[in-house]
């Protein structure tokens, strides 16, 4: 099953060859793969097969596998299969024995690292975070202590708000914004956290697909429990729960959960912790 790319300056000879001898094409959208085929002068067949519709349309394409048609999975943005359903695709054709053959294309996450210049040796892609506001900052103090860059995807209209969110959670670490990879508008921003985050807080959120790359964390001198109780509180204040609360900001500190547990409810009923 072959995953050619949807960028059509960005398609490769190999994927075009796959689309010419393919049987089927399942594509996320078939709006955008037609553009694609008909710029090459194809016309496969195709059928949808996204986010909404991945467990309906699924038996069928599976159905056409095992009559012995070929099946190129096509993404409107990027490698198929990086935040997409299409590994579930991928899962129910290795259990049913069919082979499947990638054919890497333009993705988002290796583009932005290689053009960032954080460290490269070891990142994390970690995918979109939550939109609401206490379950991103719980989802972001989970990354804080991983030592390694971090790949964050992000809808633009939620950048400056999540950006104001890193730089309060994961502290003062150099970043960089990355808009609209491998398309004519093309930028990358480099700044630290909080300098992007206010940035984007007065300028609004920009247009197109965004990436976030941030560095990993600097050896830092364990946090005494002042530190510790304020960041606490602000969990607290925040809405996360003792738990919650306790979860986070061991994250952030490396310190024991239940130690933080136990503080988190001293400083929940008033006491000094």
């Amino acid at each position: 099953m072959p995953t050619p790319i949807g960028h059509l300056r960005d398609i490769t000879l190999r994927a075009l060859d796959v689309l010419g001898a393919a049987d089927l094409v399942a594509c996320e959208d078939t709006r955008t793969t037609g553009r694609l085929l008909k710029a090459h002068g194809l016309d496969a067949p195709m059928t949808p097969y996204h986010e909404h519709n991945a467990d309906r349309a699924r038996p069928g394409i599976m159905t056409r596998l095992g009559d012995g048609a070929v099946v190129a999975l096509a993404s409107d943005a990027g490698t198929p299969l990086v935040s997409d359903p299409g590994y579930k695709l991928v899962r129910a054709c290795i259990d049913a024995g069919v082979p499947v053959v990638p054919l890497p294309g333009a993705s988002s996450v290796l583009p932005a690292v290689a053009a960032s210049g954080l460290p490269t040796d070891r990142f994390l892609s970690a995918g979109f975070p939550p939109a609401r506001t206490k379950a991103r900052a719980d989802w972001l103090a989970g990354l804080a202590g991983i030592e390694a860059t971090l790949v964050i995807m992000e809808a633009p209209h939620r950048l400056p708000e999540s950006l104001n969110d890193m730089a309060r959670i994961l502290g003062d670490r150099p970043a960089a914004v990355a808009r609209e990879l491998s398309k004519r508008h093309e930028t990358i921003v480099r700044d630290s956290l909080p300098a992007l985050a206010e940035s984007y807080a007065a300028s609004g959120p920009p247009k197109g697909e965004v990436v976030v790359v941030v560095g990993p964390p600097d050896a830092a001198p364990a946090a005494d429990d002042a530190t510790v109780d304020r960041m606490l509180a602000e969990a607290l204040a925040e809405g996360s729960g003792v738990k919650g609360a306790a979860a986070r900001v061991a994250a952030a500190t490396g310190r024991p959960r239940k130690a933080l547990y136990d503080r988190a409810l001293g400083l929940g009923s008033g006491g000094a912790g």
